[in-house]
């Protein structure tokens, strides 16, 4: 029986049709060579063990039979599906920087056996990749040994000492539900009836607003490493995709989860005492963070907040808002990196030091913009007057590309992806760059 091949979904990828994914597939098993120093010499040689045993067993008429005897059978894997030599990876050693297996091959790590880890560590760990702006490969690994497909981008965050694919890494996790998810853990979405149909893995890196329709996604895709707002679960098939906490995770409940008991330290309404560092950042949630974009909006971040409002989970609207207010100070390079410190609390609780200026172009007093419908307006399946509105400024300020007919009265992905473009035309990234208008893109938009 052919062994099936396997390809991890790739949203940012080719077509997915049948005829395409046959082609993506005979071209990954036409390499001559699947890592970039060659590869290990002992894949090679059971390659065209392969080959030579398939040739023989067609010409003899007993081919199951003869190829398992000239061919040394690799470590089994999970299932039938996790086979070395398709395009996929299967679950294998880490890599040395010559793409030899570091460690016996096909002996990876035994599932359930993880290193302990903290949830900063994870989030710190998906930043190398997407520092690095990592290219996507099936077949290829990175200096630190990891496959750079979906997979093998969750197991080097995870710190695993393995390769893992998207059907062996529920082993090293524990399921849970969408409101115990926390920064660190993973969503999957698994299908081994048809794995080239959809498979895809990515780190919950926090949710965008207190809705929790929105999450940001660390993943490894094509072209390389991003970050990402995304709707929960996923783009596509986004019932399928199932919360994971890794089991590296220390247990017990986090200080800032609901219902935890209050910590030590400051209270969040004890204004004039910073309450540390470690309370702001990618991943952080709780009142602290919350109190500092209130204060900011007072002093003149407004435009830094879609929604008009700050809440308890940190977003990039917090950093940028903080590295204004930092900026208006007078402050540059690490003092106004956008994380609050001692200084910067004392002079936003205290209301002292100079307030954030405004933008050049400022919306003009009323009437001179129309007033902004809100952000539920603008959501998958609504139609509104104000979705085509705004349709038609884009096309007007030239950021209508996206559009085949149009603009209309129903929101459409083509209106998000014009919304993006526009939106980082302002040199805004991550979650402020999410394709969907809040009061600022709204304001200037029509200004």
């Amino acid at each position: 029986m052919p062994m099936p091949g396997f390809e991890e979904y790739q949203p940012a990828g080719d077509c997915v049709c049948r005829g395409c994914a046959q082609r993506r597939r005979a071209l990954a098993r036409g390499r001559a060579v699947p890592l970039r120093d060659g590869g290990h010499p002992a894949a090679r040689g059971a390659r065209r063990a392969l080959v030579l045993a398939t040739a023989a067993g067609v010409v003899l008429g007993g081919g199951g039979t003869t190829a398992a005897v000239a061919v040394t059978t690799p470590a089994p894997g999970p299932v039938a599906l996790d086979d070395p030599g398709s395009p996929q990876g299967a679950r294998t050693p880490l890599h040395g920087p010559k793409g030899g297996p570091v460690g016996k091959p096909g002996a990876p790590a035994q599932p359930g056996v993880v290193r302990r880890i903290d949830r900063a560590t994870i989030i710190n760990r998906a930043k190398l990749w997407l520092d690095a702006q990592v290219p996507y490969s099936m077949s290829e690994y990175w200096m630190d040994g990891y496959r750079q497909d979906c997979s093998g981008y969750v197991s080097m965050v995870w710190n695993l000492g393995s390769n893992e694919w998207t059907g062996s890494l529920d082993k090293f996790a524990t399921k849970i539900t969408k409101d115990e998810l926390l920064p660190g853990d993973m969503l999957l979405f698994h299908n081994p009836a048809d794995p080239n149909n959809g498979s895809h893995v990515v780190i919950f890196g926090g949710w965008v607003d207190s809705t929790h329709t929105h999450y940001v996604a660390y993943e490894q895709t094509r072209p390389n490493t991003r970050k990402l707002a995304t709707p929960y679960g996923y783009w596509s098939n986004a019932t399928k995709y199932v919360p994971y906490r890794f089991n590296g995770v220390p247990a017990g409940i986090l200080p800032d989860t609901p219902g935890a008991p209050p910590p030590a330290g400051p209270k969040p309404g004890d204004a004039t005492v910073f309450p540390g560092a470690d309370k702001f950042g990618p991943g952080a949630t709780n009142d602290h963070v919350a109190q500092l974009g209130r204060m900011l909006i007072e002093r003149g971040a407004y435009r830094f907040y879609p929604k008009g409002v700050a809440d308890r989970t940190w977003s990039d609207h917090d950093k940028l808002a903080t590295a204004a207010f930092q900026r208006a100070q007078g402050w540059t390079g690490a003092d106004a990196d956008g994380i609050p410190g001692t200084h910067t609390w004392k002079l936003l609780v205290e209301k002292q030091g100079k307030n954030i200026p405004p933008t050049v172009g400022a919306a003009p007093g009323p009437g001179g913009v129309r007033a902004f419908p809100g952000a539920g307006v603008f959501r998958p399946g609504q139609s509104h007057e104000a979705i085509r509105a705004l349709g038609r400024q884009l096309v007007k300020k030239g950021f209508g590309k996206y559009y085949t007919s149009g603009p209309g009265l129903r929101w459409s992905e083509a209106d998000r992806r014009n919304v993006e473009a526009f939106q980082r035309a302002q040199g805004w990234t991550g979650a402020s760059a999410n394709g969907y208008p809040g009061p600022e893109t709204w304001r200037r938009l029509f200004a």
